[in-house]
């Protein structure tokens, strides 16, 4: 009997293995990336164009200062706590009035979410947020 050699088969490199590791590793890479710039923001808010305001009998502003004080309606509290803030809105406070927080640009944070969060005790919904004219 003669058998004919066969010939030998040409390998083949299956790419999809390969295509899967490269992106389970950029995967890897990307989640375990620190962005360190987010951490380097310097920002100043708030400016928008907007025309002058106007009083409103059914508004109530709440300014906050940089170093956190409050006044409510130009009146300034004494203490920076939660329900100090409600209860002075709950003294000027009508049906359906708009708050308006008109926090300094370098007010602390936590300044402004003290007055969200009287107001939320309060009953007011209508919460609006001041800004100074942006053209210079």
């Amino acid at each position: 009997m003669k058998f004919r050699p066969h010939p030998p088969e040409e390998p083949e490199i299956n790419l999809i293995p390969f295509i899967d590791v490269l992106l389970v590793i950029l995967i890897f890479l990307m989640l375990t990336t620190t962005y360190s710039k987010f951490t380097e923001l310097q920002i100043t808010l708030p400016t928008a164009n907007a025309d002058a305001s106007r009083d409103r009998p059914k508004e109530i502003v709440v300014a906050v200062s940089a170093d956190g004080r409050y006044a409510v309606n130009k009146q300034p509290l004494e203490v920076r706590d939660v329900d100090a803030v409600a209860a002075a809105l709950r003294g000027v406070a009508a049906k359906d009035s708009v708050l308006i927080i008109s926090a300094d640009a370098t007010a602390p944070v936590q300044a402004v979410v003290t007055v969200m969060d009287a107001a939320r005790r309060e009953g007011l919904t209508q919460i609006t947020f001041a800004a100074q004219s942006g053209t210079k």
